[in-house]
């Protein structure tokens, strides 16, 4: 989607005009619009999907951070994402997908695999994959499409900590994104439902024998955590298991990777605050918190009501699917100063990127690191670099991603002429 400011009050969209559920949009303009005017006009708005089915939005950080936070009003296990409103059939099954107690259940033995203190084990062996990733567009420099290229960036993260074979790493990108965003060209293997099928056929066969193999050969690693944890009472059957590698690989691989790539174009459209980050390298932690901000990768997470509640003045039965617009909460000016203007040096920044609340990503510190490695390898590395053609957006409602951004490297002087020596 792309990052524009609100136009004018007296240009601004009627609300009859508003559609946040529409793929396309995202794909061809920008919804900051709709979510500035809905903050301030309508901030808890009714609208339906394609399929005749209602949702109401909410869109200011206050009760976008109020429904995430209230696990016990707002269900999870019914759905997270707009695009199966009609229900999830994975369903209590998936850690995304659990209320409590059963979230806690899979959410705390994997969290310490994902924890600050695990991820700094780990810094040194991600950063050589970061330096790999990068080394050949960086060194060498010329044109290069980075969302192609950031798409392998969370298997350098999280791939060994899930447990993933590299074998598999090159492909598993595609196919997830192919699975969230099943409409989009970039990604479209006939029409979206054979997209779907295919995409959920490959990764299924891919953690089938990822479980398989660890049920013969554990690790210190999620899938072996998992086949071990206690479950209620019990062991986590092997198709809850391989639900549950679907749901960490496809969180990781769809979002990690776009926040990267909106990060390069927002420093590519700004070369003041490349030249800022360039000279002082201690503000890498600061802007890697403020891409999270800036991409939003999610733009919205759903819920549903267990019982009736009120949200900013409006009652709400229960049953009712809510949207929690967190890219809509990330610009709310009630909270982020010039929300619009990206800014390396941001210091008040309680962004919402990664959720909040019980359900809040675990998978936070590893993008976080490999963000901020990634970062400290472009100040290193490169002098400057420029869009070198269109820049293509995802096609999805759910995540703010991007398909294709043609960039032209310039390496830092020296660099280039050890490479050509």
């Amino acid at each position: 989607m792309r990052m524009t400011e609100p136009v004018p009050d007296e240009l601004a969209q009627p609300l009859a005009g508003i559609d946040l559920y529409d793929p396309a949009r995202y794909a061809t303009s920008s919804q900051h619009d709709a979510w500035h005017r809905l903050r301030r006009d309508a901030p808890v708005w009714p609208q339906e999907t394609a399929d005749g089915i209602r949702f109401w939005s909410v869109t200011r950080y206050r009760d976008v951070a109020g429904v995430l936070m209230d696990d016990k009003n707002f269900s999870s296990a019914y759905g997270t994402i707009l695009a199966v409103a009609g229900g999830d059939s994975a369903g209590g099954q998936t850690i995304n997908l659990m209320d409590q107690p059963r979230h806690a259940d899979v959410r705390l033995p994997a969290m310490r695999l994902m924890s600050t203190h695990a991820v700094r084990n780990r810094a040194e062996q991600v950063r050589q994959r970061v330096r790999q990733l990068v080394a050949g567009c960086f060194d060498t420099g010329g044109v290069v499409d980075v969302a192609a290229l950031m798409l392998h960036l969370p298997m350098a993260a999280v791939g060994e900590t899930i447990g993933l074979p590299e074998p598999v790493w090159a492909d598993l990108p595609r196919w997830a994104m192919a699975g969230v965003a099943p409409e989009d060209p970039q990604y479209a293997d006939g029409t979206p439902a054979q997209t779907l099928r295919k995409a959920h056929h490959r990764l299924i066969e891919v953690f089938s024998d990822l479980v398989r193999h660890k049920q013969a050969h554990p690790g210190d690693d999620v899938v072996s955590v998992l086949l071990g944890l206690d479950f209620g009472g019990r062991p986590m059957d092997p198709h809850e298991v391989l639900l549950n590698c679907y749901s960490f690989a496809m969180g990781a691989v769809t979002t990690t990777a776009q926040v990267a790539s909106h990060l390069v174009l927002a420093l590519a459209e700004r070369p003041a605050a490349w030249q800022l980050l360039r000279s002082r390298p201690d503000l890498v932690p600061t802007a890697v918190e403020e891409s999270l901000r800036w991409a939003s990768p999610t733009n919205h997470l759903l819920r549903r009501t267990v019982a009736p509640v009120e949200v900013a003045g409006t009652r709400l039965e229960a049953g009712e699917l809510v949207a929690a617009w967190v890219a809509s909460a990330n610009r709310d000016e009630s909270v982020f100063a010039d929300p619009y203007r990206f800014d390396p040096q941001r210091t008040h920044n309680p962004h919402l990127a990664f959720g909040l609340g019980p359900h809040r990503c675990i998978g936070g510190p590893p993008a976080q690191q490999v963000l901020g490695l990634l970062l400290a390898e472009m100040t290193a590395r490169l002098e400057g670099f420029q869009v070198a053609g269109p820049v293509t957006h995802l096609r999805s409602n759910f995540i703010n991603g991007i398909t294709s951004l043609p960039v032209d490297f310039q390496p830092v002087a020296a660099r280039r002429a050890a490479v050509i020596a």
